[in-house]
């Protein structure tokens, strides 16, 4: 993601799950065809100081979302949606690969419960009573 406007958007109107040391934040849309989610990577300068470090964090975050993805990636294409989503680096220290792979899984996990349940709720308000 790249456009202001969508990144305002997102932060605005998104909704945010926690997996420490990283967040995500996230919002659905509506689509006819299959387009992946869209997404950001952020590790602040105040919580890792040096370049290096932070370059080594985005690359590990990345790296598991990437290996993780397609789970999502499908519950989203069986909805019609997709999906913006941030992630957000919250420790001031440089984590083990392995333990970004393990809690990215797990707010992977818990964007698709919330997709599966905003899915419940709009076919819940589309059915007749």
């Amino acid at each position: 993601m790249c456009s202001r406007t969508a990144v305002n958007a997102l932060f605005s109107g998104g909704n945010s799950v926690i997996a420490y040391p990283l967040r995500a934040v996230f919002r659905f849309i509506d689509c006819d065809s299959t387009v992946p989610p869209r997404f950001l990577i952020t590790i602040p300068k105040k919580k890792i100081r040096t370049a290096v470090g932070r370059v080594l964090m985005r690359r590990r975050v990345r790296e598991a979302y990437r290996l993780r993805r397609f789970s999502l990636a499908a519950k989203l294409a069986d909805c019609g949606k997709t999906a913006e989503i941030a992630f957000l680096y919250l420790d001031s220290r440089l984590i083990d690969y392995n333990v970004i792979d393990e809690r990215m899984t797990a707010l992977l996990d818990k964007i698709a419960d919330r997709l599966a349940a905003s899915d419940a709720d709009t076919s819940a308000t589309d059915s007749p009573r």
